[in-house]
């Protein structure tokens, strides 16, 4: 009896973490200024689409550190850190909170917190005005997006 209970209960678990990954909302944070859908519209080939959840940055003890795509951490660069996207991909990362945003490259693999989307440098952090609160509320939106064979897909220019 106990056995099929745990086994009903994990499908009905899965049933409700689908529904929740399929849901098309945006949850609501108190604070938290509108961002236009056009504006999180991923990239015209439909490669890759914005993520939303939290970013954080990287620790100053990393500078000078090699990252996974081969390159020397400088706390004065734009490279950033995600488990999705390809390494060499550009993102247009947009703090929800301010409505900053600010253009990085994927240099790295991570974040390694748990519920989180991204790490960006120090240099970043600043632009997005994330440096006092370390994590804030992301839209992450891919711009390049290279291929294994070589090509890359690209999101068409945005008039900004």
């Amino acid at each position: 009896m106990a056995r099929r209970f745990a086994t009903d209960l994990s499908g009905i678990v899965m049933i409700c973490a689908t529904l929740q990954a399929c849901a098309n909302t945006t949850p609501r944070i108190a604070g938290r200024q509108p961002v236009a859908p056009s504006s999180l519209a991923g990239p015209a080939t439909g490669s890759a689409r914005t993520e939303i959840g939290k970013a954080s940055y990287y620790a100053p003890k990393l500078a000078g550190r090699t990252m996974a795509g081969g390159r020397t951490y400088s706390t004065e660069s734009n490279a950033a850190a995600s488990e999705t996207l390809p390494l060499g991909s550009t993102a247009k990362v947009t703090n929800l909170d301010t409505g900053k945003s600010a253009i990085v490259r994927v240099q790295d693999r991570g974040p390694h917190a748990k519920g989180r989307i991204i790490d960006v440098s120090s240099k970043v952090a600043r632009k997005l005005d994330m440096k006092h609160a370390g994590v804030a509320p992301v839209a992450v939106k891919p711009l390049v997006v290279p291929h294994r064979d070589g090509g890359a897909s690209a999101e068409a220019p945005s008039e900004e």
